[in-house]
């Protein structure tokens, strides 16, 4: 069992104790609350119970970042390790972020040193459909005891990178005319086979079973609505496509980068699209990016969008998360609705707001302790918590 104490616990479900505790056991909380209600250590368990006195310092939730390629872009290796781009085919939903994340690489040990206890991690934005992401914990053996949910988006691109991509090739998408019309199409087939599988089930003396087909299947997630499309968008026009199609085919969607958004702040309050913001620190390296500001997460924030804040690693390092929060809050987003964004929004955004997120009874024990506020650049992380184990420590 693994006992904090004494911290300011910042629960991210509206709840602060100024000086509180959190009791774990099994990879998952058991109780939190205030100091002064805390059952005497010897009536908790029979158990060992590790303590950890947290005086002085910010308890939270591990932080989340909603979108990135941690693990599929490896740090410091170059083309042998880059593995989030099947750029040779524009339409390869079949790919899995789990068979390209590469579970050693060294960003997942600086993104635990940084509070950063869950990553959705993907393929990149090369294709009109890119493949499946996951989220991952940033700590384990192999990828299997990494998931907490996967396949937990479907990855789509608008906009420059697949028409640039392609357009190199001489081959379809080279306009976003043609990257709608090829994600349509897919989804129409998509939702072709699955009334074929239906009628089969249904009927198999009068009706012959489709052909298998591995694209197919990926995508009947999609058109179950089991999985939201994760739509890679800068531009407020191709964020309007990505609604339209979404609306057009009864599928969830979140817009990924959202660069334009605050241009378009009432569209998306009016339609309840959530946004994944970022990267923000980055130069403006490409024309779709010539209105991106550090204020968009909290203007979208302030028109009622529910907004994850994301580095989109490796173009920020994923270790800087609680960064990008930190300059979104000095351009006007407000301190509480940052951290949301980065722990509570985050999950939620991204499906796994069951499991992690938020400090409360029944979910992960992932928990960070920071020697001050998470947003002040000289604070640092002194422990991390993955599923109830200590997993980084600093030194004192």
């Amino acid at each position: 069992m693994l006992l904090i104490t004494n911290g300011k616990i910042i629960a991210m479900t509206g709840q602060t104790f100024e000086k509180g505790y959190i009791l774990a056991d099994e990879g998952k909380i058991i109780e939190l609350g205030n100091m002064e209600d805390m059952p005497a250590i010897s009536a908790i368990s029979e158990k060992r119970v590790e303590v950890v006195d947290a005086e002085g310092g910010y308890v939270l939730p591990g932080l989340i970042d909603a979108h990135c390629h941690v693990g599929m872009w490896e740090d410091s290796v170059g083309f042998e390790g880059d593995d989030g781009n099947e750029a040779t085919d524009p339409v390869t939903p079949q790919l899995r972020a789990i068979d390209g994340v590469y579970y050693a690489d060294r960003s997942f040990t600086e993104a635990r040193e940084n509070g950063v206890t869950t990553v959705v991690t993907g393929p990149g934005s090369a294709n009109v459909i890119g493949g499946q992401f996951a989220a991952l914990k940033t700590y384990g053996r192999r990828i299997e005891e990494m998931i907490v949910k996967e396949p937990v988006a479907m990855k789509v691109a608008f906009g420059e990178n697949p028409k640039t991509v392609y357009n190199e090739k001489r081959q379809m998408p080279m306009t976003r005319m043609a990257t709608a019309a090829l994600l349509r199409e897919n989804l129409m087939k998509a939702a072709e086979y699955k009334q074929q599988l239906e009628d089969y089930n249904k009927d198999r003396e009068n009706n012959s079973k489709p052909d298998f087909d591995m694209k197919m299947e990926a995508l009947l997630k999609v058109i179950n609505r089991e999985i939201p499309l994760k739509a890679h968008a800068h531009r407020a026009d191709d964020i309007l496509t990505a609604i339209r199609i979404a609306k057009e085919f009864n599928l969830r969607l979140t817009i990924e980068h959202c660069t334009e958004g605050h241009l378009i702040k009432d569209i998306l309050a009016e339609e309840g699209v959530a946004a994944i913001v970022g990267p923000s620190l980055t130069d403006r390296s490409k024309p779709e990016l010539r209105n991106q500001s550090l204020k968009t997460p909290g203007i979208l924030s302030e028109s009622g969008v529910k907004v994850a804040i994301m580095t989109d690693h490796p173009c920020i390092p994923v270790q800087y998360l609680s960064l990008c929060a930190a300059m979104a809050v000095r351009e006007g987003m407000d301190d509480y609705e940052a951290m949301k964004a980065v722990t509570i929004n985050a999950a939620e955004i991204t499906g796994i707001g069951d499991r992690v997120g938020s400090l409360e009874k029944g979910k992960d024990a992932d928990i960070v302790v920071f020697n001050g506020h998470p947003f002040e650049l000289r604070t640092k992380v002194m422990m991390t918590v993955i599923n109830g184990n200590i997993v980084y420590k600093a030194q004192r």
